[in-house]
């Protein structure tokens, strides 16, 4: 409930902007175009925007048949999360990363790259997969892309201010003035709006997925090996609509840096600190071995014993069918 209010509050705060953003460009006229827009965008976000994502970022859906051992790790995480198994989908890149995207958790997605699969351990990627899951719980899934989708269209309709004569209108109270401002502030606002969502819910996503887990520091080692290894590899589909970067669970543009204020993504040296804390609460050690015995299978697989393939798709980056470190 908490949640649905926080989700609520944030689209009215952003539909206002929207609203705002109209009156200086066009006045009263302008302020309901505006809303008529957001209104748009709005429906076109709740009900479309995970396909939406999936497609920008060149996803494809995989199925049981073709990666059986990833869809039983999914599947036993989503049972332990309490949610329906969502579907699940490879980007084909090196790029160690993943998403997830859904309007709720009976209609949700989680989206992992070749690159996780390749250089990460399964516990890991368990680990990554139950943050994830942790978005869908929480539905952070619809607001984030929600989000993203008016964020976008403020920054658009800021720029249609300068094309459509909106500084002539007389009905602008700032005149040319108020257009200019809409046109360099909107976006930025737009922008604030956004990281702060994306930066709080990081945190509460790494300590629900540990919970999901049951292993926090292999969060924490996921998150030092992708920070490690995502910025030697570009994710072309994220350079391409960098609006989307927030979805992921490490920043994928190259050279971004990670604690300014613009960042999509908390420090990662900070959430791995508070990774440790959690494990050490819930007394877990290196192994993510507790006080009662662990039964997940990617627990106690042993490494390189082969059976993990990497689902082959098209396209030239990664998705060959080479092997991972998969047992």
């Amino acid at each position: 409930m908490l949640n649905f209010f926080r989700t609520s509050v944030l689209l009215a705060a952003l539909t206002g902007l929207f609203m705002a953003i109209g009156y200086f460009i066009g006045g009263t006229n302008g302020m309901l175009i505006a809303f008529g827009i957001a209104v748009v965008t709005n429906l076109f976000g709740y009900w479309n925007s995970d396909k939406l994502v999936l497609a920008m970022q060149q996803a494809h859906e995989v199925s049981p048949r073709s990666s059986p051992e990833l869809y039983e790790m999914i599947e036993g995480l989503a049972q332990r999360a309490g949610i329906p198994t969502p579907k699940i989908y490879l980007i084909n890149t090196d790029q160690p990363n993943a998403f997830a995207t859904g309007r709720n958790p009976q209609n949700a997605a989680v989206a992992v790259s070749s690159g996780l699969l390749r250089y990460l351990e399964p516990r890991e990627v368990a680990a990554v997969i139950a943050h994830e899951l942790a978005h869908i719980r929480s539905r952070d899934t619809l607001t984030m892309t929600v989000t993203a989708t008016l964020a976008g269209a403020i920054s658009m309709l800021a720029q249609f201010g300068l094309f459509f004569g909106g500084g002539n209108n007389r009905n602008n109270p700032l005149g040319g003035i108020g257009t200019l401002l809409m046109v360099f502030l909107a976006p930025v606002a737009a922008a604030l709006v956004q990281m702060a969502v994306s930066r709080t819910r990081e945190y509460e996503a790494d300590r629900d997925g540990a919970q999901i887990s049951g292993d926090p520091l292999a969060l924490a080692s996921a998150l030092s090996k992708i920070s490690q290894l995502a910025h030697r590899t570009v994710n072309v589909a994220a350079e391409r609509n960098p609006a989307m970067a927030h979805l992921y669970i490490f920043n994928p543009l190259s050279g971004a840096r990670m604690d300014k204020l613009f960042s999509t993504h908390p420090d990662v040296g900070n959430r791995i600190a508070e990774l440790h804390k959690i494990a050490a609460a819930m007394q877990v050690d290196r192994t993510g071995r507790s006080a009662e015995p662990s039964t997940q299978p990617w627990q106690s697989r042993p490494r390189n014993t082969g059976g993990w393939r990497v689902p082959p798709i098209g396209g030239s980056e990664g998705g060959s069918g080479q092997r991972g470190p998969w047992g």
